[in-house]
């Protein structure tokens, strides 16, 4: 299956046409402070707030889970990292397993995180699923100001991902042909897969030094002032946009804080 880059969203709705970088702060300006504490109730709201207004985005619900699938491999793993191995194991206890004791204090404290993995890492997938690529590295160069070389550079890269997983298929379907086949031994499995991501890393690191090449030796990185063929206009509707997400961050955890549910990170 190849490894989809292009926007998925509705490019008509209200919130998918606002300017790559005025979405890539909101998502950055609404998440981050999540970090702030470890309780679950302000990611909590904040996932609810998420789901809310992704209509607005012109993404559909089936869109996102498919996006979100990965992170189901982390919270699974958050989950069994904090019920084995939690320092402190406060509450009512449950049930055991084994040595381990598992208690109402040690399922909130992996419910609060695994609700932020969610709750951060859901604006940003939504961001790349309303964005394209070459008008996210535009507005990067036009609006944020970023080092051309930078964001060309990372643009051309994220373009070759998709080659990634064609290569994997192409390297997996070609051991197979020469009769390479870990069958069901789990420590051949792992050696196979092993060696394919050794062979798929050394290709992509030659090509991205011939694309290096390349791009310097048509003139990315000359020092002369570039002309854009797309212009990312940032308008009053993407500054109202950033300074809503920050005061919808904020209103978040006031309210976690009036409520009591507020636990800091440090302290």
């Amino acid at each position: 299956m190849t490894l989809a880059l292009e926007p998925l969203a509705d490019p008509s709705a209200p919130l998918a046409r606002r300017n790559p970088v005025a979405k890539l702060g909101a998502a950055l300006l609404f998440s981050l402070p999540l970090i702030a504490t470890v309780d679950a109730f302000t990611p909590a709201v904040a996932l609810a707030l998420e789901l809310i207004l992704l209509p607005f985005f012109g993404v559909r619900y089936r869109t996102l889970a498919r996006r979100a699938a990965p992170l189901l491999l982390a919270a699974a793993g958050v989950l069994v990292s904090i019920t084995l191995f939690a320092a402190e194991r406060s509450g009512d206890l449950l049930f055991s397993v084994g040595p381990f004791d598992v208690t109402t204090g040690v399922l909130a404290t992996a419910a609060g995180l695994i609700l932020r993995i969610f709750a951060v890492a859901l604006p940003g997938i939504v961001v790349f699923a309303t964005t394209d690529p070459t008008d996210l590295a535009d507005a990067l160069v036009q609006n944020a100001k970023a080092p051309a070389r930078f964001a060309i550079g990372a643009l051309a890269a994220f373009r070759l991902l998709p080659l990634l997983t064609e290569e994997w298929r192409a390297l997996s379907l070609a051991r197979r042909a020469r009769g390479i086949d870990a069958g069901r031994n789990p420590v051949a499995k792992l050696r196979l897969f092993a060696s394919t991501a050794f062979a798929l890393l050394v290709g992509a690191l030659r090509r991205g030094v011939r694309l290096a090449v390349a791009m310097d030796a048509r003139g990315f990185d000359s020092g002369v002032p570039r002309t854009y063929a797309r212009r990312q206009h940032f308008t009053g509707a993407d500054t109202a946009l950033v300074v809503a997400a920050g005061l919808a961050s904020a209103t978040i955890l006031t309210l976690s804080v009036i409520l009591g549910f507020f636990r800091p990170v440090v302290g």
